[in-house]
């Protein structure tokens, strides 16, 4: 079916059901980032494949809200579909939940699957839409109805990560979670989100795409931790260990029952935010429940030695993919044929020849020419152009090892650029080794800090349409809270940057139907000295890979920030040559001259 026979489809199940809005957001069960191809709901019912977004489905309109890293692809997959873009965040455009609440008034309903919208925003909305005489219908997942050849849930094995990769055993986790439940009163713990529960147990799996998660619900007692999963992808020997952690398995969808069986008089600790509505509401009335973020979050965030040193041994070996990477475009542009498929393929061969490699952390970002200006463009068959020797390439791509998670992007000048695109790529390139280069007193956040990667562009009048960091898991998903750099407060994403955070610099610079450019390195956050006005911090590079001076304006630069530069590519000489050949290596050598 097409786009417009499938909300066709649609809209005769919402007739059948009396419900006059349907909401489809870009989630599992678990508030995940990235979903599994099972949950792909949004993406079949508009076409829309980027990995944020939320669609809004009515008998006279059908509308996509999403983020400014793609403003540009969804109105190109969008056209001719009937389904209108919302640009969230632009003037004059609503919200979705302010649009909701102008569309539906007195004796009208709103439906959505409870399983795949939080608790919270169920709550908000049943309150606001309750105001206007509207109702909620929470029951039926109406695109799982109309969607022919729906993908079977995911059932990848899972694998124990051993603490030589993890730095703390599970039990010693577990205690150290029981003991912070303990201080806030909590009988239990239910826990949702996947990241967590594969760092708390230390198991990874495969049931989201380049996330090594395992589809899964925990809950946890002083005495007990019931994990709710499909026993099918649990070899074994790692039931065993599970076992003698007092981990027992039930099946993943009893969760739902089994929460109905909480004594009146518990307090279960969980975090609303994050678990889907359908969860929570099983849950007695009778129960208190302490709605704060998952006990875990911090702990998973705060990477302990033995994963800061893993990681660093994980960037050597993914500058070492990348640097042959860039040294194979430049040698090979123009002169055999080469396309962002085939670029992508390649770089894939370089990371698969680097020891402990598992996969991919995210779908590759090799975007050539006028597509690098869409932020977060992934090439298709449809879509696949080829590399010819002028303009930027701009690779953003990264790998899961057994010793960490990296994202990293460059910029590559394939040929000749004009002096705009040098000046903007060195404007970029300033901003996030200022930012790469920060020393701050402890207490900062990302929002105190992230002045120091768009002022060289705010200089210029210029800004790029996204956050400049995110947080970064270990060996789990490419995107983690509660660290980040942004501009603006987000609630949940403003955190206290602590001693072995690892957060992304990545400022960037778009120009539509014309080019893009990103500079992105992997940072790790550590204590500098301490004074009489306290402690203060500062970050190391973790990523190992040159910049391309063949764009860089040295005289745009103060005398400090070609220090910086310089400092910087005498470190990835340093680190990266030993794995080199003799031609990459002279190669690499001309590349991280001093400026």
């Amino acid at each position: 079916m097409t786009v417009k026979e499938r909300i066709t489809a649609l809209r005769e199940r919402m007739k059948e059901k009396k419900i006059d809005a349907y909401l489809v957001p870009t989630d599992d069960f678990h508030a995940s980032e990235y979903v599994g191809e099972y949950f792909k709901c949004r993406k079949y019912i508009t076409g829309f494949t980027g990995s944020a977004g939320t669609a809004v489905i009515m008998q006279d309109m059908a509308g996509l809200w999403t983020d400014g890293r793609y403003f540009i692809q969804a109105a190109a997959q969008l056209e001719g579909t009937g389904v209108d873009l919302f640009k969230m965040g632009e003037p004059g455009v609503p919200t979705i939940h302010q649009f909701l609440e102008e569309k539906l008034g007195e004796g009208m309903c709103l439906g959505f699957d409870g399983r795949i919208i939080s608790a919270k925003e169920a709550s908000e909305l049943s309150e606001a839409l309750g105001k206007k005489g509207a109702s909620l219908s929470v029951d039926y997942d109406l695109v799982g109805e109309v969607w022919e050849d729906r993908p079977a849930l995911s059932c990848e094995p899972v694998m124990e990560l051993d603490v030589k990769w993890a730095g703390e055993s599970r039990a010693d986790k577990c205690a150290k979670i029981r003991k912070a439940m303990e201080e806030k009163g909590a009988d239990a713990f239910v826990l949702t989100s996947l990241d967590d529960i594969a760092w708390l147990l230390n198991i990874r799996g495969g049931d989201v795409h380049c996330c090594p998660v395992v589809l899964s619900y925990l809950v946890m007692t002083q005495k007990e931790i019931k994990l709710f999963a499909n026993e099918k992808a649990f070899p074994a020997e790692v039931l065993d260990a599970l076992a003698k952690d007092g981990v027992t398995l039930l099946p993943y969808d009893s969760i739902y029952e089994y929460v109905k069986t909480f004594a009146k008089d518990m307090k279960v600790l969980l975090c609303k935010q994050k678990a889907n509505s359908r969860l929570v509401s099983n849950i007695p009335a009778e129960v208190e429940i302490l709605d704060e973020e998952n006990l875990t979050l911090l702990p998973k965030a705060i990477k302990n030695p033995v994963e800061v040193e893993n990681e660093r041994i994980a960037h050597i070996r993914d500058g070492v993919a990348l640097t042959k990477f860039i040294y194979w475009l430049k040698k090979n542009v123009g002169k055999i044929p080469m396309t962002e498929l085939s670029a992508e393929e390649k770089l894939y061969s370089f990371r698969a020849q680097q020891e402990n490699f598992i996969d991919n952390s995210f779908d590759p970002i090799i975007s050539y020419g006028v597509h690098a200006a869409i932020n977060h463009y992934s090439a298709t068959p449809e879509t696949d152009i080829p590399i010819e020797p002028r303009s930027f390439l701009l690779a953003d791509t990264g790998g899961n090892y057994y010793e960490g998670t990296t994202d990293t992007t460059r910029t590559i000048v394939m040929g000749p650029v004009t002096d705009e695109q040098k000046k903007f790529f060195t404007a970029v390139l300033r901003g996030m080794l200022n930012l790469g280069n920060a020393k701050f007193r402890y207490g900062c956040t990302g929002v105190n800090l992230d002045y120091l990667a768009r002022g060289p562009l705010w200089e210029l009048g210029q800004d790029f349409n996204h956050g400049t960091g995110h947080g970064v898991g270990y060996l789990l998903n490419v995107h983690e809270g509660p660290n980040s750099f942004r501009w603006k407060v987000v609630p949940g994403n403003n955190a206290v940057l602590e001693e072995g955070m690892i957060t992304s610099d990545e400022p960037g610079y778009y120009v539509e139907d014309g080019y893009g450019i990103r500079h992105e390195n992997m940072i790790v956050c550590k204590k500098a000295e301490k004074t009489q006005f306290g402690q203060f911090m500062c970050f190391e590079f973790l990523t190992m890979v040159p910049f391309d001076l063949d764009a860089v304006v040295p005289e745009q630069m103060t005398a400090h920030e070609r220090e910086l530069l310089n400092n910087y590519h005498a470190q990835v000489y340093e680190k990266i040559s030993p794995y080199l050949d003799e031609d990459e290596k002279a190669w690499l050598k001309e590349a991280t001259r001093a400026i």
